[in-house]
């Protein structure tokens, strides 16, 4: 039978773990692979749920970094409204495309071609 005060108990006590799980995803951190570090910094202060990123690019075998918007995709939820598991991080410099996969991967694509994949390690 259909009982509204546990129904809205229950929705309130997933809201609250679906934002404590993503929290971990928001502040992701810094992914380190053997030729590049990936700084990966929430853009969305204030939402539970956060789908807007910066990121810092570093060479490590050059020097040099990059600072690019984007975002981070993730399944559809349940609900139709609330995201579900993240798949990627993405973000684009001109017709570079870089994903950061859920497994911690760096994948960089050329022109919709993959011309570099390097695990990494999320610190």
């Amino acid at each position: 039978m259909f009982n509204l005060k546990n129904n809205v108990k229950y929705f309130f006590l997933l809201t609250i773990i679906s934002a404590t799980l993503f929290a971990g995803v928001a502040n992701a951190g810094t992914l380190k692979t053997k030729n590049y570090s990936i700084k990966i910094k929430a853009n969305c202060e204030g939402q539970p749920i956060c789908i807007n990123y910066i990121y810092v690019l570093k060479n490590l075998k050059r020097g040099k970094s990059i600072n690019l918007p984007g975002k981070a995709i993730y399944t559809q939820g349940v609900d139709e409204y609330t995201p579900g598991r993240l798949i990627r991080h993405e973000f684009r410099n001109n017709q570079y495309l870089y994903r950061i996969t859920a497994d911690n991967k760096l994948q960089v694509l050329k022109s919709g071609k993959l011309i570099l994949q390097e695990q990494g390690t999320l610190k």
